[in-house]
């Protein structure tokens, strides 16, 4: 009995020692702030995230630690619209404790988040998020829940564009060979679906293999491997958990999309190989719907467009219009339904893409209009006898959407018009220089009445880095372009 009061103080003692232990690792060195989750007394107090700074004005550099029990590689600070500054780390042999220094420049906004990503060489997973005083919503930003939706948008999207508080669509494009490469590459990608869905937008990225080379040539399963780890990649990148949809490649029927294998172009048969894994054993899943699925299930996938009117491939399956055009887009569409049969019968499901993106060009100059007539171009039929009654202009989504309804397992699926202008593939005319006033507001009234079709949206608002594109341009508004600018503002604030 006697030492039993000595049993009780030791265990008192220890008690104590751990609540210091405790209350110690959360008492900041003079100087410095601690940022510790609201509920941290109930989880695990590791990372542990210290800004070595108070009080610091927008425009001066800060310096802050993350301190953490798991040697994590490949880290990142993202602060507002930029990245911190990686100055070192130590390890602490004793604790076994990582230490990570950074720096940065602090916002302008009156308060920040700090966000840390770690293994960002395979697709940034999220550690640690800390917000830095009062959280302000920027003035004409509103979340997608907020915002009034509409079927309009643009392919890049300018990031300072007053949406007027819709909730529209934005097309971004990233390349799987530049995945490093600055604006093409994954962080400059990230930056941008941050913006846009900070505005409420829903984005879509297209992505390509390689510039002037759509889809990886067929055959080479080197280059499908790679395509298929940079999918991988954003799908499992928590910084583009805002991505609405996929877009697994565009134009792999034109020759200009298949410059690194001229003589060895994308078939309908080899697109479908990519997309869902059409002729390959039902269980090999190296295909685009399930490496996607498997990182990322909530995420859409879409099958990517095929180019109008040209003619430097065919299909073998040939629709009832029969040009070279709808009978390429006829094959994929067939070979995509014959890997879900197969697939669905060996026991394999959710290998169906989530809809379609399509392209349809408007042709307001085509000789069968007249010029009052030319505004109207998306509300006019012009069916071409010499193209077995093929569409050639704006309505050639309605041809894309035959093919689509005519598969069981793809038809009803949404559609998704991901670049539309007035380019005129007879004569050259850009944009600038053709644009008549009022056509992509009937390009919109038509569109508004096709259920299946959920987004326009015009190539493109702005691309930053030369001059080619300009003459299509929203923001440059050279020319004829300044008319379609007003109406896609003036669209954004009428529309119902």
């Amino acid at each position: 009995m006697s030492s039993f009061p000595g049993r009780t103080q030791l265990i008192i003692l220890l008690l104590g020692m751990l609540a210091f232990v405790i209350v110690w690792q959360f008492v900041p060195i003079p100087g410095q702030v601690l940022f510790v989750p609201d509920n941290w007394a109930h989880i695990n107090a590791w990372p542990q995230v210290r800004l070595n700074s108070e009080d610091l004005r927008p425009g001066e550099k800060a310096t802050l630690s993350i301190f953490d029990t798991v040697p994590w590689a490949y880290v990142k600070l993202i602060v507002g619209d930029t990245e911190g500054t990686l100055d070192g780390y130590t390890v602490n042999e004793t604790t076994g404790v990582t230490q990570w220094n950074w720096s940065f420049t602090v916002p302008d906004e009156p308060g920040y988040t700090l966000a840390f990503y770690h293994d960002c060489h395979t697709g940034c997973e999220s550690w640690t998020t800390v917000a830095t005083g009062k959280q302000a919503q920027p003035d004409g930003q509103a979340t997608l829940s907020e915002s009034i939706p509409t079927k309009l948008g643009v392919v890049l999207a300018n990031p300072e564009r007053d949406w007027h508080n819709r909730a529209g669509w934005a097309v971004e494009i990233t390349y799987a060979q530049l995945a490093q490469e600055e604006y093409w590459g994954i962080d400059d990608l990230a930056k941008r679906v941050n913006m846009a869905t900070s505005k409420g937008l829903r984005v879509l990225v297209r992505v390509d293999y390689a510039q002037g080379q759509s889809i990886p040539p067929p055959g080479d399963y080197r280059a499908l491997d790679v395509y298929l780890n940079y999918l991988r990649r954003l799908a499992r990148d928590d910084r583009l958990a805002g991505v609405y949809g996929y877009i697994i490649g565009s134009g792999y029927n034109n020759s200009g999309n298949n410059t690194q294998s001229p003589q060895n172009r994308v078939t309908p048969e080899w697109y479908a190989r990519v997309l869902n894994g059409y002729h390959a054993p039902p269980a090999r899943m190296d295909n685009a719907v399930q490496t996607i699925r498997a990182e990322n299930p909530s995420v859409r996938i879409l099958a990517g467009p095929v180019s109008p009117w040209n003619r430097d491939q065919n299909g073998q399956l040939v629709y009832q219009l029969d040009v070279p055009w709808l009978n390429y887009f006829n094959t994929v569409v067939a070979a995509v339904n014959q890997t879900i049969e197969d697939k669905t019968a060996a026991g394999i499901t959710l290998v169906a893409p989530d809809g379609f993106a399509i392209q349809a060009p408007g042709r307001p100059d085509a000789a069968e209009l007249n010029e009052e007539e030319r505004a109207r171009e998306p509300a006019i039929d012009l069916r071409r006898p010499e193209w077995d009654g093929a569409q050639a202009g704006f309505r050639v989504y309605q041809d894309w959407l035959s093919v689509i309804n005519a598969h069981p397992h793809t038809s009803g699926l949404p559609v998704y018009i991901t670049a539309t202008n007035t380019f005129q593939p007879d004569s050259g005319l850009e944009p600038a220089e053709n644009y008549p006033s009022g056509w992509l507001s009937t390009a919109l009234e038509v569109i508004n009445q096709e259920s299946q079709v959920v987004a326009l949206c015009w190539f493109l608002d702005l691309f930053p880095h030369d001059d080619q594109w300009d003459s299509f341009s929203l923001t440059e508004a050279h020319g004829l372009m300044a008319d379609a600018a007003n109406e896609f503002d003036s669209l954004l604030q009428t529309i119902p």
